[in-house]
């Protein structure tokens, strides 16, 4: 019998790509809808977030879900679902048998995430492909859009992660750290190359408060390194620079990413996966999104910023849009962070209710599965 869904993904970012499809691979499976067959070309990346795989099989099985080595020799049959992940291109041979089947596969292009108002218009239409149609799946922060990839249980786990006082401090010892003092801040730190990381290090090194700041091995670490004249780093270790403590930590999974993000007061995010998934930590986030040509990318998180703020006060909403730009521009953030206890408070309020707003309309997977429903 044919495997319920297909999932193809090119490994484009590291890790933006195979987690967004690894999520949504695993909901699939873990709320009753699978079982699931993931495509991935690059399994040595996919190892880095998924440490159980072995990047020289062809098939194996990890957390229920199928995962297949994509390349051009692997000509399986499809199954009733298809869904090819950010426009890649599906193998030749299998879209020709997609093109036979009775009866015909549900095909979805899930598209990158965006704020933008033309997604809306743009959600759910097909594309002619010989005898098929192609349906563009678009993410978003409206009720006409897909929606947001988001666990059932994903926000009261949170609230009780947070809410658990003794546990936090056992994870705060795994990395040698006691509990956070009343007045230090803790800040997770994963982004992409930037000229304003050494001025946010500066700022928190020069500061009133302590700051410890959490830096998964990735390309921004020697950034911050070279900031407080670091030339190098190994996980685990502590480096104190004035009120600064940089712990430099291991990459981990994406239970143990979530985790970090919930811990943490303030979290520096990149891309699209761990953009969301701060969203869902309900703390104050900066969003370094993926630069494209022509500066694109800052009319993408413009968008983004329009909808994020409208609700806030205009003294803190504009202070969070500036931090945000000097982030994604380059610019010094140094005068910008010492406003932070100024608008902190609302900032706050503001994350511990957005996650309940944008997901009014329902997670991406309730809204897939009601779509699917009209085409199988």
């Amino acid at each position: 019998m044919p495997i319920a869904f297909d999932i193809f993904c090119t490994v484009v970012d590291n890790f933006g790509d195979i987690g967004v499809t690894w999520r949504l691979a695993r909901q699939l499976h873990n709320e009753g809808f699978g079982p699931v067959r993931l495509w991935v070309d690059d399994l040595e990346s996919f190892a880095r977030i998924c440490p159980g795989i072995d990047a020289t099989q062809e098939q194996q099985q990890q957390q229920g879900i199928l995962i297949q080595h994509w390349h051009n020799d692997a000509d399986l049959e499809p199954a009733r679902v298809v869904i090819e992940a950010f426009a890649c291109e599906l193998p030749a041979a299998y879209k020709a048998r997609m093109q036979t089947m009775t009866p015909p596969p549900a095909w979805l292009n899930l598209e990158y995430l965006s704020a933008e108002a033309w997604v809306e218009g743009c959600h759910a239409l097909p594309s002619p492909q010989g005898q098929l149609n192609k349906y563009f799946f678009f993410p978003g922060f409206t009720a006409k859009t897909g929606g947001l990839i988001c666990e059932q249980n994903l926000l009261s786990e949170r609230m009780a992660w947070q809410a658990d006082q003794a546990g936090l401090a056992a994870y705060w010892a795994q990395f040698g750290l006691a509990p956070a003092a009343p007045d230090e801040l803790r800040i997770s730190l994963f982004a992409y190359e930037s000229a304003a990381i050494a001025s946010l290090v500066e700022s928190w090194a020069n500061g009133s408060h302590p700051v410890t700041l959490l830096v998964p091995v990735g390309r921004a670490l020697p950034q911050v390194l070279s900031a407080i004249s670091k030339e190098s780093g190994a996980p685990g270790e502590h480096i104190v620079s004035g009120q600064l403590r940089v712990v430099i930590l291991p990459m981990t999974d994406q239970a143990g990413y979530d985790r970090l993000l919930w811990s943490c007061d303030v979290n520096i995010v990149r891309g699209e996966d761990s953009f969301v998934r701060a969203q869902w930590a309900a703390r104050p986030f900066l969003w370094h999104i993926y630069p494209q040509e022509e500066d694109y990318h800052l009319v993408k998180l413009e968008a983004f910023l329009t909808r994020y703020l409208a609700d806030l006060p205009e003294p803190a909403a504009d202070y969070i849009r500036q931090l945000m730009l000097a982030l994604n521009e380059g610019g010094a953030c140094d005068a910008l962070w010492q406003q932070w206890p100024y608008h902190a408070k609302n900032w706050q309020e503001h994350a511990r209710i957005w996650p309940q707003q944008v997901l009014t309309g329902g997670d991406l997977l309730t809204r897939l599965v009601k779509f699917l429903e009209t085409k199988i």
